[in-house]
């Protein structure tokens, strides 16, 4: 799965290496050779799980899907956005989450307490 871009389609094979990756930056971090450019590409379909080929030299509109699931791979990218928040749902609107400590400290438990329950009741 790519860190860079979250929703990609397809893994590329890059011509140089003939290694599989999602983009070009995850190459970039594996491999110490630059992405080498080709007038062919070969895709691999994360929907599909199946490979196929493109002319980039003759690359039209209807070549942004693929040829056996017709997944359309050609997707504006989602990139990981960074975001300062607390885990969970907003205190505010459901408290069942949070858990009040004192509630434990006030109430009477334990053998020395026993006898006043009887007293009380």
């Amino acid at each position: 799965m790519c860190k860079h871009i979250l929703n990609a389609q397809v893994s590329i094979r890059a011509p140089c290496c003939k290694k599989w990756y999602d983009c070009s930056a995850c190459h970039a971090e594996k491999e110490r050779h630059p992405l080498l450019k080709a007038s062919e590409m070969a895709f691999m379909c994360k929907k599909c799980k199946k490979a196929f080929r493109k002319d980039m030299g003759d690359y039209e509109d209807e070549d942004e899907y693929c040829p056996h699931c017709d997944n359309h791979y050609v997707v504006e990218a989602k990139t990981p956005m960074p975001v300062v928040g607390v885990e969970g749902g907003d205190a505010r609107m459901d408290s069942r989450m949070i858990k009040d400590e004192r509630a434990q400290q006030l109430a009477p438990s334990g053998p020395a307490h026993a006898g006043l329950d009887s007293r009380l009741g």
